[in-house]
């Protein structure tokens, strides 16, 4: 199958999905959307109000902050593919909890999988957990590591810097290390040696890289 075919089986999917108790509320899913052959990959944190009328993600408030950070680093929605750690609206915009992550995590492994982005940006705690784990954004924040075979770096939601100015700025910082972040990414690919045979390849540790 096609990267496209495989993100719209996922799309489909995800629009009949009742693995939790976020199907009973919901309006639409949102499985998210974007080029097929994005280069950066935007995981947020789960849909709100406008997200689950539209069925598409980011298209609120902090959806339109987004377009504006992307616009600062000559990008546009269709350079990019965007999705979320749960893809149905948690009531009253409350985090996702743990089972619920669970039950739309195959659905993220799969189109990771099927984009192999060069470059994944966790936008809030919740999808940075996926690959940081424990960390906190406060420290790690802005910066890349390599995780999972991937460059990742985790940044503060956009919701963030529309609650607190102090970190709208920190954002649009962050924001503005994508570019480099992709041309190392460009520049490890170019550079790494071919993989011989059909093995899987090996686990990796994160690995801090040292673009900054």
């Amino acid at each position: 199958m096609s990267t496209e075919e495989i993100l719209q089986e996922v799309a489909l999917e995800v629009s009949t999905c009742s693995k939790c108790n976020l199907c009973k509320g919901r309006k639409r899913a949102v499985p998210g959307e974007g080029n097929p052959n994005a280069r950066v990959l935007f995981i947020g944190e789960g849909p709100g109000y406008h997200e689950d009328q539209q069925g598409r993600p980011f298209v609120g408030p902090a959806g339109q902050f987004l377009d504006e950070l992307l616009a600062s680093i000559n990008l546009k929605r269709s350079d990019v593919f965007i999705t979320n750690v749960v893809k149905c609206r948690p009531p009253s915009n409350r985090d996702p909890l743990p089972e619920e992550i669970t039950a739309c995590n195959d659905y993220l492994d799969r189109q990771i999988a099927a984009l192999k982005p060069q470059v994944i940006v966790t936008l809030g705690r919740f999808s940075m957990a996926k690959f940081f784990g424990n960390a906190k954004i406060s420290a790690i924040h802005g910066r890349a590591q390599k995780k999972d075979g991937y460059i990742c770096i985790a940044m503060y939601h956009p919701a963030a810097g529309l609650h607190q100015a102090s970190l709208k700025n920190v954002i649009r910082e962050d924001f503005k290390k994508i570019p480099l972040v992709i041309a190392e990414a460009e520049r490890m690919k170019a550079t790494a040696p071919k993989e011989a045979g059909t093995s899987a390849p090996k686990e990796e540790p994160p690995q801090q890289l040292s673009l900054f």
